[in-house]
């Protein structure tokens, strides 16, 4: 019966593209970001969703959670990818920046894994429309191998696509994740949190930590140029 309820209840938050509440599992943190989520709903609702995936919520699980948001795509290492870039084109369609850089943050945030240190699986199996989702990966758990050194290249990856649609590359310090856990900690919580606050407890709570500087930033987007489609977003936005 407990089985029932829980695939009733994601089944209506797929259907509904509202967050239901997620059955506590090891590692919880997928609202950690509220904030982005929260940018990536009103992205998606800008436009249409001819794949049905579910609520963006559904893209930061592991894989048998994540199942529930699917809808007609079969890969759950992927439907992280294909909500960013959904909400990324819907946006884009829209003329908003501050929503298309909503998507490109939320592409590159950690997704959970049932361990401390356990990295995530990349997308393999299929390819953003958008270039610049396509450019993005999610952040990898922080204890787990090199995270350091990859998360900082995906941040400084992030502004440089923020950059170029227009918008504040400092914003890609926003995708950031927690300190790193203990391995082998037999709780497997790491130093997360799960409570739902619109600014996101990671920052509600002050443990989001910034993996580079904003002068790193600064000098990662030095030199990239806000493309034509930014410049026609803006236009847009401002008729």
């Amino acid at each position: 019966m407990l089985f029932k309820s829980f695939v009733l209840g994601l089944a209506y938050t797929a259907a509904t593209n509202i967050a239901a509440p997620i059955l506590r599992r090891e590692v919880p943190q997928e609202h950690s970001h509220e904030n982005i989520l929260i940018l990536m709903r009103d992205a998606i609702a800008t436009g249409s969703n001819p794949q049905n995936l579910g609520d963006p919520v559904f893209g930061l699980l592991g894989d048998a959670a994540a199942a529930g948001g699917l809808g007609d795509t079969t890969d759950p290492d992927c439907l992280q990818q294909n909500l960013a870039d959904l909400a990324f084109t819907n946006a884009k369609a829209a003329g908003n920046v501050t929503l298309m850089t909503g998507a490109l943050i939320y592409r590159a945030l950690e997704r959970n894994t049932g361990s401390v240190g356990l990295a995530s699986v990349a997308c393999n199996s299929t390819t953003a429309v958008n270039s610049e989702i396509a450019a993005i990966s999610q952040h990898q758990d922080p204890a787990s191998t090199g995270a350091a050194a990859i998360n900082k290249a995906i941040v400084l990856t992030l502004a440089q696509q923020i950059a170029s649609i227009g918008g504040e590359p400092q914003d890609a310090l926003k995708s950031g994740t927690f300190a790193p856990g203990t391995l082998g900690d037999p709780t497997a919580a790491g130093n997360t949190c799960d409570n739902i606050v619109d600014e996101g407890c990671i920052n509600a709570d002050n443990k989001l930590v910034e993996d580079a500087t904003a002068d790193e930033i600064n000098a990662a987007v030095s030199g990239v140029a806000a493309s034509s489609v930014a410049a026609t977003t803006a236009d847009a936005a401002a008729t």
